[in-house]
């Protein structure tokens, strides 16, 4: 079923690429296990997904344990299951509390979910400890909702000018998570308020290097999320439930 799934997934996703002009190949599938367990994300694996996505540090954990390859030994290249050669990358999706920042940073290649300057700098500090450059991605607010997280979109330039010059991290871009409706088209004018917010901070060169990836987009709207700009979409349901 999930290969089926995945299958299908990557089809729509080309074809919301050939709508707004883009190369599937932009787009990079963070299959969020939430819902799965430790047989079913490997199942994923072997279908072709190298991306997997968490929510909860606790839960990444225990799935990382069970899952991850050997260490690379001698220079060769690590294997994942089924002798695949593609390393795993583990994301953090969901909301990040700064008592757990020490083990996220032992775990993730790329941390979504930075939604203040107080977290910003314990990821920073605990990455400094084990002389890491941990990845992240600035989650920003666009509908204003009180239930999300996230910074308030007239707030973000300065506080994502602080965070960028903070040593230990790597600021590769924004994520948002767009307000639930009915109709995905809906939820388009929040994906481009996120672009325009990054391409904004390209112009001001907040870093010094062109910030690039846009996490957005999930299974009920990741299409519209692709045509406006999405590199990165985090699904769930589509691969792991159909």
């Amino acid at each position: 079923m999930i290969s089926n799934n995945l299958s299908e997934l990557v089809l729509r996703i080309k074809s919301a690429c050939q709508r707004s002009g883009r190369e599937a190949e932009e787009i990079t599938i963070v299959a969020v296990s939430k819902l799965a367990n430790v047989e079913e994300i490997k199942e994923a694996l072997e279908a072709g997904i190298i991306n997997i996505g968490e929510n909860r540090v606790q839960d990444a954990l225990l799935k990382f344990d069970a899952i991850r390859p050997p260490q690379n030994v001698g220079g060769r290249p690590q294997k994942s299951c089924g002798g695949r050669t593609s390393p795993i990358r583990w994301h953090m999706v969901g909301h990040l509390q700064t008592n757990k920042a020490k083990e996220a940073v032992k775990v993730f290649d790329l941390i979504h979910s930075v939604d203040s300057e107080r977290i910003a700098f314990e990821i920073d500090k605990q990455a400094a400890k084990i002389n890491k450059i941990q990845g992240i991605l600035i989650e920003v607010n666009v509908a204003q909702e009180k239930t999300k997280f996230g910074l308030n979109p007239q707030e973000a330039v300065a506080v994502i000018k602080k965070i960028a010059q903070l040593k230990n991290l790597k600021l590769k871009g924004l994520m948002a998570i767009a307000p639930q409706v009915f109709d995905h088209e809906k939820a388009r004018p929040f994906f481009r308020q996120l672009r325009q917010l990054r391409d904004k901070l390209n112009e001001l060169r907040v870093t010094s290097y062109e910030l690039r990836d846009l996490s957005m987009g999930m299974t009920d709207d990741f299409e519209a999320a692709i045509e406006e700009g999405s590199t990165i979409v985090r699904i769930g349901r589509a691969i792991f439930k159909g």
